[in-house]
């Protein structure tokens, strides 16, 4: 099952937010920036992070593509 943070980069052209931005905002690491432009696993307490910081749901940033094997 493929994760897409599309969202996540659509809200941030929404707020004219620059990932460094969210990223001090959120206190999270570039790391978890970068796992995020590649669509890669984080942990669910940086999703929430975002989303606090973003005052928005998980939903807003993150989509489930594909099926479950």
């Amino acid at each position: 099952m493929a994760i897409s943070y599309k969202k996540l980069w659509k809200l941030l052209i929404d707020k004219d937010m620059k990932k460094k931005a969210l990223q001090k905002l959120a206190g999270i690491s570039s790391a978890s920036i970068t796992k995020l432009g590649k669509n890669e696993n984080v942990n669910t307490e940086i999703l929430a992070k975002i989303c606090k910081a973003s005052n928005c749901d998980i939903a807003d940033i993150m989509e489930m593509n594909g099926e479950v094997k």
